[in-house]
């Protein structure tokens, strides 16, 4: 056998060590790069967070001057839509993060398996695999609409 080859246990195929690396280094480059896509959207969310907040100030002086017969209740309306649609784009980051979380598990856990396949174990006799998630995807809704998800 070659030395940039090694057997699968499984088959009894070799695969090219060279090769195994390099798709290795493609699996762990997507998941940097999720891990980095993750941090945006984190970002993304504190921004909203912060709006959000400000929105709820601003309603809460809104509920007073109705109260004290200042404003008419209708014009409340275009408040409460932007705190649903601040709701909504809170969701959409809690669907988009669960989802990221599943898809870098499921890249980790291949490029554990070609390290382990190509290179074998490590010098502890054990090569840490990713564990699979158990479910083959975190999150069903496939749209959004406001109160369309539940966060908690």
């Amino acid at each position: 056998m070659q030395m940039n080859e090694s057997p699968s246990p499984e088959t009894g195929q070799t695969l090219p060590l060279l090769m195994a690396a390099d798709l290795q280094d493609h699996l762990m480059t997507a998941t940097n790069d999720l891990e980095r896509l993750q941090g945006l959207l984190a970002d993304a969310c504190d921004g909203l967070m912060l709006r959000f907040s400000s929105a709820v100030q601003q309603m809460e002086g809104l509920m007073q001057a109705a109260t004290d017969h200042r404003i008419q209740a209708s014009e409340l309306t275009p408040v409460l839509q932007n705190l649903g649609a601040a709701v909504t784009a809170l969701q959409f980051q809690d669907m988009a993060s669960q989802l990221i979380n599943h898809t870098n598990r499921r890249l980790r856990n291949c490029a554990d398996q070609i390290a382990r396949e190509a290179m074998g174990d490590d010098e502890d006799g054990q090569v840490v695999v990713e564990t699979l998630p158990l479910r083959p995807n975190p999150v069903t809704q496939a749209e959004m609409d406001a109160g369309s998800i539940e966060l908690f």
